[in-house]
């Protein structure tokens, strides 16, 4: 069994705090895995143009073509989000949009599989973390563990940090905040995060050992997004 990582940030893998605990994740599944970062990728979001309703096979060219592949052959996804304004950056929400091209004519390519929702943010992580959650469950795919943390907002880097009053280290520290490496957040410091990224990887890893059954699963997905919709009726 092969599990598919995607790292959502637009930063660096070497400071990004998505990566990083995707990462973490991914290693403590004990599973064959691969991670792709979105960073540098090109990818719209869904242009509703139903290309994709006959063949399940989105028409739109660009990076996430690459991408299809190894979406549809993994057994299960960890994929972490970054906090903007609340919810998911961009790019890893258009990339849940194009998933819309194996949703049609009951298309079950990716019913039934699992995975981990990661979000990370400047404040916290469960804003993108719970979004990730929903498109997920879109799919009839079960999040076994979401993982939320704190990372560095840019306003500790951007230079303005220490004196912007609309700043993150102003609104979680107040007046006369010092940037220091000791006062920037720093997911892998953050032994609480790393140990629950660590249980989500064994959960994830052990659920897919342990004769894990898709039909049950996507059994349970769709009585839970049929339960949701009610509310819409």
């Amino acid at each position: 069994m092969k599990i598919l990582g995607i790292s959502g940030s637009p930063r660096n893998e070497s400071t990004s705090g998505v990566y990083r605990t995707v990462k973490t994740v991914l290693e403590a599944t004990g599973m064959q895995y691969e991670l792709v970062s979105l960073r540098g990728k090109t990818i719209s979001g869904c242009i509703a143009c139903l290309g994709c309703a006959n063949d399940n096979v989105c028409k739109v060219k660009d990076d996430m073509q690459a991408l299809r592949e190894k979406i549809v052959g993994a057994d299960a996804y960890v994929v972490g989000g970054a906090n903007y304004y609340s919810s998911l950056n961009s790019i890893t929400s258009a990339f849940f949009e194009r998933w819309f091209q194996f949703r049609h004519r009951e298309e079950n390519t990716l019913w039934g599989k699992l995975a981990v929702a990661v979000g990370i943010g400047g404040t916290a992580g469960s804003a993108p973390a719970d979004v990730i959650e929903r498109y997920f469950l879109y799919n009839f795919v079960e999040t076994v563990a979401k993982v939320a943390g704190r990372g560095a907002a840019s306003c500790y880097t951007c230079g303005y940090g220490e004196t912007c009053k609309v700043g993150a280290p102003y609104f979680l520290y107040g007046e006369g905040v010092r940037i220091t490496p000791e006062t920037t957040p720093d997911v892998m410091k953050d032994q609480g995060l790393m140990t629950a990224a660590m249980e989500a990887g064994r959960l994830l890893g052990n659920r897919l050992r342990d004769k894990h059954d898709r039909n049950a699963v996507t059994a349970r997905m769709q009585a839970r997004l049929m339960e949701a919709f009610k509310g819409a009726v």
